[in-house]
């Protein structure tokens, strides 16, 4: 499993409206802005000479506290107010640009800059598409006498920061579907992890370690048997020395399955037929490879895979089939990889050919080469006849 133990410190702010998650200085940053926004404002209030401008001071030194909590974590942003945080701060810079103060230029347009900055990082585009419209429309209806020079640069400036925000929505929609792929390919290694173990555990149980209690069994019998007939004591112990040499064999053998399936730099099909080799020799199983000449040249894990079928199959020739003979074959049709394992062997406990799909509703047949022809996306035909022989055809695309 993946380990999920994150630290508090690490934790990232996550915007619910789809926006990407805020790193904290970035957050800090912007609330600070705000802040400095209301100070100004709320003192060019307090030395204004107009009285509407001094009215509103109240105004200014509400939004100041507003903006110092949200400095301490307090913002609306934070308790998923997303959508209301933008009004507010959009309202408050429309009153900026409606009132005769000092410097309202320049400090309108700071404010203009911090609402862009905010929703670029923080909102949608329909969201900034809203605030850049409503913007607009008031300075052109307004018309507030020192600001209406803003007009054309509020339009463009709003339209290109909505043009970026389609284009972060949609890297974003890109993001979340490569996470979910992710998650999908994390969950069928996990999935073909869990089925090797099984693999392994089965393949130990049903070999080495019955093998083990037989032999102990058999000791047993021995040291009864060594006072009262030392030459059929003898023979039993004869016999156990050759059963100890051909388990020190079979546990060698199981080693080296266990062990990851590697690529020969050469490619897949030399790999096959390297395996191939050291199956007859290791067994003495005589195994015919056909298809040296096949070129394909499959995406990694994909070869892999093919290649610990390979390795499967062939275990479960020697182990189960008590074969003569064998043949794996390997071709290419188009952009599809062929490979075909055969033997003269006991053959499966069914008669008949079946697909993948009626193997696995009938639980029938290898479940892990199963699975690994189905996490590769290919089909599988197995062909059996009891006491005589069977057959393992796959197809795999490139």
């Amino acid at each position: 499993m993946l380990a999920k133990d994150v630290s508090r410190t690490d934790k990232i702010p996550v915007v619910e409206t789809g926006a990407p998650p805020l790193v904290p200085h970035w957050s800090f940053s912007l609330a600070m802005f705000r802040l400095f926004l209301g100070l100004i404002c709320s003192v060019l209030a307090f030395a204004a000479t107009g009285t509407l401008a001094q009215k509103s001071l109240g105004l200014w030194i509400a939004y100041t506290l507003y903006a110092l909590a949200a400095v301490r974590g307090y913002s609306l942003e934070r308790r998923g107010y997303m959508l209301l945080s933008l009004l507010v701060d959009t309202v408050f810079f429309l009153i900026c640009t409606a009132l005769p103060l000092e410097y309202n230029t320049g400090i309108s347009s700071l404010f203009y800059l911090y609402i862009l900055m905010s929703a670029a990082l923080l909102h949608t585009p329909r969201e900034i598409f809203a605030v850049v419209l409503a913007t607009t429309l008031f300075l052109f209806l307004a018309r507030p006498t020192e600001n209406v020079v803003l007009s054309p640069g509020v339009l463009l400036s709003g339209t290109a920061v909505t043009v970026m925000a389609l284009q972060r929505q949609a890297l974003q929609d890109r993001l979340r579907a490569a996470a979910r792929q992710a998650m999908m390919f994390r969950s069928e290694a996990e999935h073909a992890r869990e089925a090797e173990r099984q693999r392994i555990a089965h393949d130990f149980h049903d070999g080495p370690l019955q093998c083990f209690v037989g032999f102990q069994v058999r000791l047993q019998v021995l040291r009864k048997i060594m006072d009262r007939d030392p030459a059929k004591a003898l023979a039993e112990l004869e016999e156990l020395q050759q059963l100890a040499r051909s388990q020190g064999e079979e546990i060698r053998q199981f080693v080296r399955n266990m062990r990851p399936a590697e690529i020969d730099g050469a490619g897949l099909v030399p790999s096959i037929k390297k395996v191939v080799e050291s199956f007859e020799r290791d067994t003495g199983i005589v195994c015919t490879f056909v298809g040296s000449n096949t070129r394909v040249t499959p995406r990694d894990e994909a070869a892999t895979e093919i290649l610990q079928i390979v390795r499967e199959a062939l275990h479960n020739i020697q182990k189960h089939a008590r074969a003569k003979h064998s043949t794996v074959g390997v071709g290419r049709d188009e952009d599809t990889f062929e490979l075909s394992i055969e033997d003269d062997g006991q053959g499966f406990p069914f008669a008949g050919a079946f697909s993948l799909d009626e193997l696995d509703l009938l639980k029938r047949g290898p479940v892990t080469i199963r699975s690994r022809v189905r996490n590769l996306k290919g089909e599988m035909l197995l062909d059996s006849a009891p006491g005589h022989r069977s057959a393992l055809k796959i197809r795999i695309p490139l």
